[in-house]
């Protein structure tokens, strides 16, 4: 099943964590648990909260 796909504009910080997931995607199920937390951390610090 081929994904359809489109185009769209990333800061560079949303690209690296687009990579981040694709690359734990790919080593999943034997995985790397670094790829997941460092991609983790890359989340929340893109997200806003309030403290």
């Amino acid at each position: 099943m081929k994904q359809k796909t489109e185009m769209m504009r990333v800061t560079p910080e949303e690209r690296e964590l687009i990579e981040h997931i694709r690359n734990y995607n790919k080593s999943f199920p034997d995985g790397y648990p670094e790829l997941l937390w460092y991609a983790q951390q890359l989340f929340d610090n893109m997200v806003k909260q309030p403290y």
